[in-house]
């Protein structure tokens, strides 16, 4: 999970981030094929030790089906 340097509307986002792919049924390795990436690319996105920034949100977002707004307050 995120470290304590990440604020809780952060934490939040890449909680959802995690939901949303548990819900569209893929795991780590389908999104970062999708993605053309390696697995740990998602791992590290969604245990808080890399960063995303919005464009790789709004892709992640495009891949699950979702909105940008079901991510960020």
């Amino acid at each position: 999970m995120a470290g304590t340097t990440h604020s809780k509307p952060y934490r939040r986002m890449i909680d959802r981030l995690r939901q949303a792919r548990l819900g569209a049924g893929l795991k780590q390795s389908d999104v970062a094929k999708m993605l053309s990436k390696p697995q740990s690319y998602v791992s590290k996105v969604e245990n808080g030790e890399r960063r995303i920034d919005p464009v790789e949100l709004r892709r992640l977002a495009k891949l699950y089906g979702k909105g940008l707004d079901d991510f960020v307050d």
